[in-house]
């Protein structure tokens, strides 16, 4: 009787240059014989080389080849991804204090400017005249009534928005800029994988 394996490739694994990239670190399997799901984890598909720089796409085909030829007699069943992107991470280098000091430096006068124009651009330090005037029947060119819960509403909406504060999140559900993130990086892989693919065809057309 024909044993049954279930394939399913990870959608994107990490992995150090020169590495020996194997079935059990790009998917996921099942099979009713723990002996040998060990022995397939442990079938090199790929070695990482130099050239590949930081992306690697694996095929699913390439994963049921080299399974059949290990045992041909395995039927092998997959599902979910046809591919995986391998990602090459090379060692980072080490930033100092100062150029964290700097970058967040730069993105707090950053995020400044931009508030301050968008509320110069809209008029806001006008609306809150106005609205001091309707309310009180006074006129105020400071009217700290209305800006100063204002601005302490401001910071708290940004941080309700993006679900930090600090590095403590709030509650579980994804922020807006998290779920863009996420998005972002969808798109990127679906590109990444059209992309490599394109590439393999002209390869072996050139060949």
């Amino acid at each position: 009787m024909e044993k049954v394996v279930f394939i399913r490739l990870r959608n994107r694994v990490q992995v150090h240059p020169n590495a020996d990239v194997c079935i059990g670190d790009v998917a996921q399997m099942i099979v009713n014989d723990a002996e040998l799901i060990e022995n397939l984890k442990k079938i090199m598909i790929y070695k990482i080389k130099a050239s590949d720089k930081n992306i690697v796409i694996i095929d699913v085909m390439k994963v049921v080849k080299a399974i059949l030829d290990f045992d041909s007699s395995l039927d092998i069943q997959t599902i979910g991804p046809t591919q995986t992107i391998v990602e090459v991470v090379y060692k980072k280098r080490n930033f100092t204090s100062l150029y964290f000091a700097l970058v967040w430096l730069l993105l707090f006068i950053g995020s400044a400017l931009a508030i301050m124009n968008f509320h110069e651009d809209v008029s806001m330090q006008q609306v809150h005249q106005r609205l001091y005037t309707i309310i009180t029947g006074e006129k105020n060119d400071k009217p700290l009534l209305f800006q100063i819960p204002y601005s302490i509403g401001l910071g708290l909406g940004m941080i309700l928005f993006f679900n930090h504060l600090f590095r403590k999140r709030i509650n579980e559900e994804p922020s807006p800029l998290e779920v863009e993130m996420f998005n972002y990086q969808q798109a990127i892989d679906q590109y990444v994988i059209l992309h490599e693919n394109k590439e393999s065809i002209r390869r072996v057309h050139d060949d």
